[in-house]
């Protein structure tokens, strides 16, 4: 999709005017009509999301942008997080490499679960968390299990903030909870959710994450701008 509207508007409502420069880390070909007249009904912000400051400056500038969207165009707007658990800190930190057992299982596993995150507010919204079935650790250590059931419950904290932060805006969104990696896990999302534009919180093309996701990903990806400030948001 065209993204400079989204920016210009983003740039008028915090009165800056060197926002695009700074934002656009990766861009994609010119889409055909037909996906442009897709593009304007329905819109999928991606947002790769771990609670530090900076990936919460990214949710706060992707729902100023939905909710800029929404008026503007009375398009649909919806805004997804994903945030991705690295695997091999599943196990204390430990490189662990599946068994082939392990991967079959986890291929035939890849149903996602779906549950309500909070209580619906007055308007109808859509903040359920969708979650990718991991890779079942067959160790039975009771050490390893107490932390693999302490980073689900940080998963889920970190995943509730992302979802009442998007019901004050009152924005359709939705919660990934990703097993893998970072850079992997975002581009599939990105795929399935047809999304149209993923935003990160790094400002730089140099970024291990940017540079993972590959001069071909399938959407633009913004950043944030060095100048910007969560007071203007």
């Amino acid at each position: 999709m065209n993204i400079k509207p989204l920016l210009v508007r983003l740039q008028n409502a915090i009165g800056r005017d060197d926002l695009i420069e700074q934002m656009v880390l990766l861009s994609t070909p010119k889409m055909s009509v037909s996906e442009e007249i897709q593009a304007s009904t329905s819109i999928n912000l991606i947002v790769g999301y771990n609670s530090s400051p900076n990936s919460h400056t990214a949710l706060d500038i992707a729902l100023l942008t939905a909710h800029q969207t929404r008026l503007a165009t009375k398009a649909q707007v919806t805004v997804q997080v994903v945030y991705v658990m690295e695997e091999r800190l599943m196990c204390g930190g430990a490189e662990v490499l599946p068994t082939q057992e392990a991967l079959s299982s986890r291929r035939s596993e890849q149903q996602v679960l779906q549950h309500s995150l909070t209580e619906p507010p007055e308007e109808e919204l859509n903040t359920g968390i969708v979650t990718q079935t991991r890779w079942q650790d067959r160790s039975t250590h009771p050490q390893q299990e107490e932390k693999s059931v302490d980073r689900f419950a940080q998963a889920e904290r970190i995943l509730r903030q992302a979802s009442c932060l998007a019901a004050e805006w009152k924005s359709s969104f939705k919660a990934h909870l990703r097993f893998g990696c970072v850079a992997t896990e975002l581009k599939r999302v990105v795929v399935s959710e047809s999304a149209d534009i993923l935003f990160l919180g790094c400002n730089s093309i140099h970024h291990p994450i940017v540079q993972n996701l590959g001069s071909q990903f399938p959407c633009s990806v913004l950043g944030i701008p060095s100048s910007i400030q969560n007071k203007y948001i």
